[in-house]
């Protein structure tokens, strides 16, 4: 009850710490736990875990921002729910606390999960669903990898694994070209972190 009286008239009450600034919206705090706790970032524990998961949405906000330039078709409101109790599903039991927490709300999951789904159509349109590899690439990326095709301790034969082979090629080299296209994006844009 006395909660908003008993504080005194010219004391500042944090309400958020800005973990960046990109192009003028800030990332709060709160959008990192948020994110971390609904598997939006994928970030390994360790010390630095607040900094990676703000680096991750630093560079979903600038795909965002792009997506708004060149909007991908709305995405079906059936696979929105599905996309929506995914992440759900991910906080599990945490969810409560995490809306009490946070303040995020169902509606607000769901636009979480509608702008996953907008990235992912906008990033399939723009570099492709599947990029196009080399046969050299292909046998190349065998040799390279050789602990991803082997089962119980046999390297499988090239030519039972080359489909799976080529696949695997064709999405590093889809990840190489879309992580370059985001550090040029991150290079154009105004990007702000507290304390670095």
């Amino acid at each position: 009850m006395c909660l908003l009286w008993c504080i005194p008239a010219g004391a500042q009450v944090l309400l958020d710490r800005v973990a960046a600034r990109v192009n003028g919206a800030a990332i709060t705090l709160t959008d990192v736990r948020t994110a971390l706790a609904l598997g939006i970032v994928e970030v390994p524990a360790g010390p630095d875990r607040d900094a990676v998961a703000t680096d991750q949405l630093i560079n979903r906000q600038l795909v965002l921002a792009e997506v708004a330039r060149f909007a991908p078709p709305e995405p079906a409101a059936d696979v929105i729910a599905r996309e929506s109790d995914a992440l759900a599903a991910r906080a599990g039991a945490g969810l409560t606390a995490l809306m009490a927490s946070t303040g995020i709300d169902q509606a607000g999951i769901r636009d979480i999960a509608r702008d996953n789904l907008r990235i992912r159509a906008y990033l399939d349109q723009r570099f492709g669903a599947t990029v196009q590899v080399t046969e050299d690439e292909v046998t190349q990326y065998y040799r390279i990898h050789p602990d991803e095709f082997t089962r119980n301790g046999t390297l499988a034969p090239f030519t039972e694994v080359q489909s799976l082979v080529r696949d695997r090629a064709g999405a590093e080299r889809r990840a190489t070209i879309v992580a370059q296209w985001m550090r040029d994006l991150r290079a154009r844009a105004d990007v702000s972190v507290p304390g670095r």
